[in-house]
């Protein structure tokens, strides 16, 4: 049932939200999931899902137990997803919680895919445990936590979400011989953090020809990088691009039309890049839904944003506004040089 929470349960559903954060970028297409395990009002266990293949959040919280010297028969264990019943790079969460003894689990939110989908709960419930589902502002936040896991669980599609820099006059592009960047250091800082984060990045050719881009995540929290996606539907990739050249770092999947001259999908296909044949964005996206592929981050170019939006395949928008003016294809001015960027971001559906 869903429940009206007491405040010391939401506090303990906070922290579990806080946790689950921490495996942000390491665990897809895995969901984000924290917990804490509670008795009498004091914690004696804590956890998150930290690496894809690792201990899900429920057994590391009971780890934690059992490291601290805790047992935790008859506590309560707060966290963020219905824990899962089935078997897959871990044993279920299900069983692990019953062993434990514990009495009564808190969950934030649900878990939309087909393998869960209130399996999980329905066996605690079956063992005695008492469940109670969150409603309100935790609940919320547990579900945007983990929106491509959702989406991709609903749909087989990835999350996208937009990114774009532009002028305080709306345009995109710097002149030609200027700097490709609109937006300030502290924007790019925070672009590499979100490409971190994401399963993949995409940018059409045009943006390719024009920029040259290495698209891979340059930052310390990286731990891995994105799959590096080009829309292309003639295949004319340069085989000296930056993103061919350092396909050592993270592999290149080219878009393609079933137009595309045969010699130049070879070539590429020779420089080690993949390339699938997708009539349309919405075959695109699910071809790398399908490659499990929960999050993508669109970064190029106005053609391809517009399709995307043509297609209602944007989830969300993230966009900077720089405090220059851009017109006639000429710098005009800095309104400000220290003034920050200012980040629009805009949510269209919650999954």
């Amino acid at each position: 049932m869903n429940a009206s929470l007491k405040t010391a349960d939401r506090g303990f559903l906070g922290r579990a939200l806080e946790l689950a954060e921490l495996g942000r970028g390491r665990v897809s297409p895995n969901p984000l999931v924290g917990a804490v395990v509670v008795r009498n009002g004091s914690v004696i266990g804590e956890g998150y899902h930290a690496e894809l293949g690792d201990l899900h959040a429920e057994r590391a919280a009971l780890a934690d137990c059992e490291s601290r010297g805790e047992d935790p028969t008859g506590a309560t264990m707060y966290v963020t997803l219905e824990p899962c019943a089935h078997e897959g790079r871990q044993p279920p969460c299900v069983e692990a919680i019953l062993e434990a003894g514990i009495s009564r689990v808190v969950i934030a939110s649900d878990d939309p895919s087909e393998k869960a989908s209130g399996r999980g709960p329905g066996m605690l419930r079956d063992g005695e445990v008492k469940v109670e589902f969150a409603a309100g502002e935790e609940a919320t936040a547990a579900r945007l936590l983990n929106q491509p896991f959702r989406k991709h669980a609903r749909t087989g599609l990835p999350l996208v979400t937009l990114k774009l820099a532009m002028s305080l006059d709306g345009q995109t592009e710097t002149p030609g011989g200027d700097s490709p960047w609109i937006s300030g250091s502290e924007s790019q800082e925070l672009v590499h953090r979100w490409r971190a984060e994401s399963d993949a990045i995409a940018i059409g050719i045009g943006t390719v020809l024009a920029d040259d881009p290495l698209l891979t995540a340059r930052t310390p929290e990286a731990r891995r990088q994105p799959l590096r996606v080009v829309f292309d539907r003639q295949a004319r990739l340069p085989l000296d691009s930056q993103l061919l050249q350092t396909l050592d770092q993270s592999p290149v999947l080219v878009v393609i039309s079933q137009n595309a001259e045969a010699s130049r999908l070879a070539a590429l296909r020779d420089a080690g890049a993949e390339a699938v044949v997708a009539d349309g964005i919405d075959a695109a996206l699910s071809d790398l839904g399908r490659r499990g592929i929960t999050s993508m981050f669109l970064e190029g170019g106005r053609t391809l944003t517009a399709a995307f939006a043509e297609a209602g395949q944007i989830d969300e928008s993230r966009i900077f506004v720089a405090p220059i003016l851009l017109a006639g294809g000429k710098r005009l001015s800095s309104v400000d040089r220290g003034a920050a960027d200012t980040l629009i971001a805009t949510r269209f559906k919650e999954w």
